[in-house]
């Protein structure tokens, strides 16, 4: 249950009782009302913008209408006391009833907990990592990997429907390349001595690719010109290097519900189809682009040419469609790909893309705007880059790859849990610093031992519990019957009203699509409980465990139960294992 929302229901229902009887005029937004825990905790356990948000649709000022909510809202059973703060924000203290509550909600609900209905089972698709077949993944694609893959769980966590997916950019120049380079090692496999030229992918991981092609055809390619081995050897590349790239998902813990090829679409005429409907569309024309100003687009060429009228959309111009050459331009491509999203019933797309891509935002959205009559939505979250360090030490290349970082070299280094927490401590439009050195450490500065240790932590002293009262049934529906009238200290308090915030923290994030928000609030539970944890070490009525007071303990381990409940359920969005111990 997110008790806000409760709150907030409570907020509008007291309001249309006033709205009756005070004649007030049709149509309020009452969509607009927020209740949310305010800046500075002093002031209440939720804060709510009512007031300021009917004002000027009522016709008067916001203390109006706060003082008469106000009064209201002081006679509900959950209310402790209410405040009109300001020109009219409302300040409202729930009673401790309500929060100690919290501990049994949670309890109850387990894994569920924090689950919303909000997404009302509305069908978004997440593309990420998409990189180019043409070589491993590396760090940088880690981060969007983690990024997505945590997005698309924090939706499905918040009642959206959710589908996966990884765009294979296997049309065009790169992967032509990649067969010519994949066709250099397979002649060196065969004997030869073979010199990379310039342009050409020089990895060591080509190497394992030649080698294979060699087993398979022997010496079927050695004497034929080009265009009789460029599309099998291209293809045979592909699949292997897919085969590759999949294998380093599934180690970071990500499997795809969809792989789509962009050669498999143009091939199946989408982008025919999706031109002919922007053309009935009245969206196309034949035109000769303005030259651009400052630095030149790869895409621009003085002549006649197709193009879409992305300027309507928002875009700073208009874009080509075509290439002098007659064939599509990727961007023609790509618009054909978020169509085919839409028809398979994703009117809501996000795109996960690396920074170097930013440039490419503005037409896409314009596209996915006129390719679905403006009831479509693409929202696209650039990655920013990752510097890897090992010991403040710059860490820049891996032998297998040659001028990268493989994501399989990270994944050996710190493993997929470390990675995965790591990457979701920043913001995604943040460059983020890893440090293979840092993140391994046992200490308050590494985000990830910090909130596992807290786990732990809780894991810890339920089994020391069940020592002390042998035969004591501890188990979480045990727990959720416990009186928590005992919780009395204020730290305790305060961590259940961390811990209730869960569901909020859920929705909050989703709408944003802001997974790092998981990992900044389990930071703030993991401190919450270790200071509790430190507190009973300076008072020996406030430890857990107490020898003499089983009702007071079983009231607390239903508090330590909750947390790690809810630190499980997060690492849950995030794909982090919880652990249940840890060795110091």
């Amino acid at each position: 249950m997110n008790i806000f929302n409760s709150v907030k229901d409570e907020i509008k229902v007291v309001l249309e009782k006033i709205a009756a009887r005070e004649g007030w005029p049709e149509g309020l937004p009452f969509d607009r009302i927020t209740a949310e825990p305010p800046r500075d905790p002093s002031h209440g356990d939720i804060a709510t913008n009512a007031a300021m948000v009917l004002a000027k649709p009522v016709g008067t000022k916001p203390r109006a209408i706060a003082e008469p909510l106000a009064e209201a809202l002081q006679g509900l059973d959950a209310v402790h006391s209410v405040e009109v703060a300001g020109p009219g924000f409302i300040n409202l203290r729930l009673s401790p009833d309500v929060w100690l509550g919290q501990v049994s909600a949670i309890l109850e609900a387990g894994a569920d907990y924090g689950s919303s209905d909000a997404g009302a089972g509305r069908r978004v698709n997440v593309e990420y990592v998409s990189a180019n077949p043409t070589g491993p993944l590396h760090a940088a694609h880690a981060r969007g990997a983690v990024f997505g893959d945590a997005l698309a769980a924090l939706l499905e966590k918040a009642g959206f429907e959710v589908g996966r997916e990884y765009y294979i950019n296997d049309a065009g120049a790169q992967v032509d390349t990649l067969a010519r380079s994949a066709y250099l090692r397979y002649r060196e496999a065969l004997g030869e001595t073979v010199t990379i030229p310039e342009g050409h992918y020089p990895g060591e991981y080509l190497k394992d690719v030649g080698k294979a092609l060699a087993e398979r055809d022997g010496a079927k390619w050695i004497d034929q010109p080009e265009e009789a081995w460029l599309e099998p050897i291209r293809s045979f590349a592909i699949e292997l290097m897919m085969a590759d790239i999949e294998k380093d998902l599934i180690a970071l813990g990500i499997r795809m519900d969809r792989f789509s090829s962009e050669r498999a679409l143009v091939a199946d005429s989408a982008v025919d189809r999706v031109l002919a409907k922007l053309e009935a569309d009245g969206l196309v024309y034949i035109g000769v682009l303005e030259p651009p100003k400052g630095k030149t687009p790869d895409d621009w060429e003085p002549r006649p040419q197709l193009l879409f009228k992305a300027t309507r959309f928002g875009d700073d111009v208009d874009r080509p469609l075509k290439k002098s050459d007659g064939s599509w331009t990727y961007f023609s491509n790509d618009i054909a790909y978020h169509f085919d999203k839409l028809e398979r019933g994703f009117p809501e797309m996000i795109d996960v893309w690396g920074a170097d891509h930013g440039g490419y935002v503005k037409r896409m959205k314009a596209a996915v705007t006129a390719i679905t009559g403006g009831k479509g939505d693409l929202d696209v979250k650039l990655c920013q880059l990752v510097h890897l360090f090992d010991g403040g030490k710059p860490v820049r290349m891996s032998k297998r790859a040659g001028t990268f970082v493989t994501l399989s070299d990270v994944l050996d280094a710190v493993g997929p849990d470390v990675l995965r927490f790591i990457m979701l401590t920043r913001r995604n439009d943040q460059t983020l610093e890893f440090d293979y050195q840092k993140v391994s450490e046992q200490s308050r500065d590494n985000p990830v031992f910090y909130v596992q240790y807290a786990h732990a932590r809780a894991c810890s002293v339920i089994r020391n519990a069940a020592e002390t009262f042998a035969g004591e049934d501890l188990s979480d529906a045990a727990l959720s019957k416990a009186s928590a009238a005992s919780l009395t200290d204020p730290d305790e308090l305060g961590l259940i009203k961390l811990l209730a915030g869960w569901p909020r923290v859920v929705e909050s994030a989703a709408e944003a699509h802001e997974p790092h928000r998981i990992a900044f609030y389990l930071g703030d539970v993991a401190a919450a409980f270790h200071g509790l944890w430190n507190k009973g070490r300076e008072d020996a009525r406030l430890r857990f465990i107490l020898d003499d007071d089983r009702e007071t303990t079983l009231a607390r381990m239903a508090l330590v139960r909750a947390t790690a409940t809810v630190i499980a359920s997060g690492l849950g969005v995030m794909g982090v294992t919880p652990v249940e111990e840890l060795r110091e």
